[in-house]
């Protein structure tokens, strides 16, 4: 191993190339390019083979990632394939969308004049080559069982509970009110971070693996064209996952807030992604949706922000600004996003919050007005308030609100009060067992732990998708002896 790994001493890290910023302005296709087999090994040979391996430790699906590197400098692809995928459903996606430089990569015990081990670039690395080899199969479990289990949502959390299920043989059905299979990976994430063809594939190796899919249709109250009841579902499967994920955008007052030309951060990235697809999209053609020649304003610091900004910038327009109310240092987005939207030419306006929206008809500016840090609160982030008389306009055509994410009120929209929610509408479940109020009905991903990462809802799915197998055992085991005493 030694003349192997190790190699940080003599190695640079090494990013996967980026193409340029000019160049990637012109469409929605990956910014990074692939990595070669001979660079995946030297990129992987930097690892130190770390005692207790922080990038481990601060992944959440506990990736063993000092030992895929190893297989990967190795030269040991395939093992290193089974390795990654053993923790992880999408390890691909993960390579594409996970903030490393907050996770894995973040806390590299290298990083600190090193720097730290391209884990993300290595990870897609690795899928994409065994995808590129025919390694990447479909689940063929060593029994079938009767039981069935539907999911209700098809995002990153459902999906991962349902190849989980159906590697232990249950028969599974998977439910979703969009048209395609992805939730926020297909609708929210935009291309140019991960392009459509990675999720699709993925759907089709599922499908190929016998799970069943019910798509363009929703959950509600009551059966209808557009919905299947909940109280359906309960009675058709032996068990259900809710894992719907949050869409319900966050609200932004003050005054002029419902002129035409504020728009939900979703509803935009949606119809782009949609036109990406291939859709008729009337929104998009009204114009309404449509960045080109507007100077846009995005209102937010997650990531959510930052695939807006880059959104439009691709779209055409004549400005793009990020107003964030706290710094740099203390914006939750990933900072590998900033770096790339500020390539790109977004602007960010920082310790500035809007006050109000101006124009008569449809917004033509944002009234702002500088901020600064505080005092840590209770939970040790600093807070924001106001600078007097400090207030500035941006010209604006359009500003998309990116706040984040809540819950829909899911006992109410599914005509079931008995279904336990918070005090911030996410679903009540069982902190080890991930079951709700609900006997048989489990929760997992953000409808459970509010709007999160995609690799905290795969974490959430397969953790479930363990405690609805034991559950299942458990009440197939029950009712073999009441029928044996019968």
């Amino acid at each position: 191993m030694a003349d192997r790994m190790l190699q940080f001493v003599s190695v640079h890290q090494h990013q996967p190339d980026k193409r340029s910023a000019s160049d990637r302005r012109q469409d929605f296709g990956e910014i990074y390019r692939d990595f070669s087999v001979p660079q995946a090994r030297t990129q992987a040979s930097r690892c130190s083979q770390c005692g207790v391996p922080f990038c481990q430790v601060h992944c959440p699906v506990g990736n063993n990632i000092p030992d895929w590197l190893k297989l990967t400098a190795e030269g040991r692809l395939e093992e290193a394939y089974e390795l990654s995928s053993a923790t992880n459903n999408f390890p691909e996606i993960c390579g594409r969308i996970c903030p490393q430089d907050r996770l894995c990569e973040g806390n590299c015990v290298i990083e600190k004049g090193f720097d730290s081990v391209t884990i993300g670039a290595v990870e897609r690395f690795i899928t994409d080559n065994a995808w590129n080899e025919g390694w990447v199969r479909p689940v063929r479990p060593s029994r079938e069982r009767s039981a069935s289990v539907g999911i209700i949502g098809a995002g990153p959390g459902g999906l991962a509970a349902a190849e989980q299920l159906r590697k232990q043989g249950y028969q599974v059905h998977v439910y979703d009110r969009y048209d395609r299979v992805g939730g926020l990976m297909i609708y929210g994430i935009p291309g140019f971070k991960l392009e459509k063809e990675i999720v699709l594939r993925r759907h089709a190796l599922l499908e190929q693996g016998a799970i069943r899919f019910h798509l363009g249709r929703g959950v509600g109250a009551v059966d209808s064209d557009m919905a299947i009841a909940f109280s359906t579902l309960r009675a058709r499967h032996d068990a259900i996952l809710i894992a719907t994920g949050v869409y319900k955008s966050r609200a932004l007052g003050g005054p002029g807030s419902g002129l035409p030309g504020l728009v939900k951060a979703l509803d935009y990235l949606t119809v782009s992604n949609r036109r990406s697809l291939g859709d008729a999209v009337p929104e998009f053609d009204s114009g309404r949706l449509d960045a080109r020649g507007k100077n846009v304003v995005v209102i937010g610091g997650g990531d959510t922000a930052m695939d807006c900004v880059r959104t439009a910038v691709r779209q055409g327009a004549r400005s793009v600004k990020c107003l964030y109310r706290r710094d740099r240092a203390n914006m939750p987005g990933s900072l590998r996003e900033v770096k790339n939207a500020e390539e790109e030419g977004v602007e960010f306006v920082w310790l500035a919050a809007p006050e109000a929206f101006l124009g008569a008809n449809a917004v033509t500016g944002v009234r702002a007005v500088r901020m600064k840090l505080g005092l840590p609160d209770a939970s040790g982030r600093q807070s924001v308030d106001p600078v007097e008389n400090s207030g500035f306009t941006l010209d604006a055509d359009l500003v998309i609100k990116a706040l984040g994410f809540d819950p829909e009120e899911l006992p109410t929209l599914w005509g079931e009060p008995a279904l336990e929610v918070s005090r911030w509408g996410t679903l009540k479940v069982g902190h080890t067992s991930f079951m709700t109020s609900l006997p048989g009905v489990f929760g997992a991903g953000d409808i459970v732990r509010g709007a999160s990462l995609v690799v905290w809802a795969i974490r959430d799915g397969r953790d479930a998708a363990e405690q609805m197998h034991r559950w299942l055992e458990r009440e197939g085991a029950a009712q073999r002896v009441a029928e044996a005493a019968e």
